[in-house]
């Protein structure tokens, strides 16, 4: 989870990466987890590039190796972290105006 994975996206993919490739209501039905609820947390870690699908009869998902899906978290971290230290300056000035403008009212 310190890579940037919520709690539920954590289980799917250590489910995964430990069964193989599944089908999302077997991932459901073994984690217990709500139809909405399990495909936020697919679509979140397809996103990241951690998990995959196979269109078949109905979409096989499987986890990346974890090697590489954490090389793809903490690549996503660095990129984070990049982005907010070329845009700092920027920030504090928009913070600065908005706790100035907030002490006036």
């Amino acid at each position: 989870m310190n890579l940037g994975l919520s709690q539920i996206d954590a289980q799917v993919y250590v489910f995964l990466a430990k069964k193989g490739p599944q089908r999302a209501e077997n991932i459901g039905d073994a984690l217990k987890l709500q139809e909405q609820l399990l495909f936020q947390s697919l679509e979140s870690l397809q996103r990241k590039g951690v998990v995959n699908s196979a269109i078949a009869s109905s979409a096989l998902f499987f986890a990346l190796p974890f090697d590489k899906a954490l090389e793809l978290l903490v690549k996503a971290h660095l990129k984070e972290t990049q982005n907010i230290e070329q845009n700092k300056d920027e920030i504090l000035s928009r913070w600065k105006s908005m706790v100035a403008n907030h002490s006036k009212g």
